[in-house]
């Protein structure tokens, strides 16, 4: 495997990183890419998904440069964005953004938007954006005070991480789980094969990896 690129991941989300394990992809490289999420005016959700993962991505690619590495590298950047209609919801940071997310949630549907971008070598970008459905169940006081005491929604878009206690809360989901934990899995694959990226050779050396 001479030939397989190096694969810099633009975050240092915790979550990002576990699912591309999961899927046998270790990136050689975390840059975290630090940019302003603020929607732009008349922004739709969509699109701010699509823009901030491009954002990352550049950012990401400009950032290993200038440290001296990465030149040769495919760069890997995600976003995810919670909507109600139009509105975009924040990434919370205090509780009373995450007591509202929550309280304009129960009980009803949503959509999370996650857009992923690869930039090659070269600058040339392949995007994908990726829209779940998700129906929470109407939430009571005492689960919303629950959930907020437990402060697992700090940072996490729409002030909830499905992946944890939050996953309680769903009675529907229509699309990708992966997508809304931050990470499209499908797509990401798609992306990375698309442009050479051997994203099955760890695959074929599972069995003798787990003693199979």
């Amino acid at each position: 495997m001479a030939s397989r690129p190096e694969l810099i991941l633009a975050s240092a989300s915790p979550r990002r990183l576990a699912l591309l394990n999961q899927i046998g992809i270790q990136p050689e490289h975390l840059v975290p890419a630090h940019v302003d999420e603020t929607p732009e005016k008349g922004e739709l959700p969509r699109k701010l998904a699509g823009r901030l993962a491009d954002l990352k991505a550049l950012t990401a690619q400009h950032k290993a440069r200038v440290a001296g590495f990465g030149s040769e590298a495919l760069v890997l950047a995600a976003d995810t964005v919670v909507a109600v209609g139009r509105r975009i919801l924040p990434k919370a940071e205090i509780m009373e953004e995450a007591s509202d997310c929550l309280r304009l949630l129960s009980g009803r549907a949503h959509r999370v938007y996650t857009g992923v971008t690869l930039l090659t070598p070269s600058g040339a970008k392949r995007q994908r954006i990726v829209e779940t459905r998700i129906r929470f169940k109407r939430l009571s006081t005492r689960e919303m005070e629950a959930y907020l005491a437990s402060a697992e929604w700090r940072d996490k878009a729409g002030g909830y991480a499905i992946q944890g206690i939050a996953g309680s809360f769903v009675v529907k989901l229509v699309g990708s789980y992966s997508a809304v934990v931050g990470l499209p899995l499908n797509e990401t694959t798609q992306l990375l094969a698309g442009e050479g990226y051997p994203v099955h050779f760890n695959w074929l050396n599972q069995s003798s990896l787990s003693g199979v």
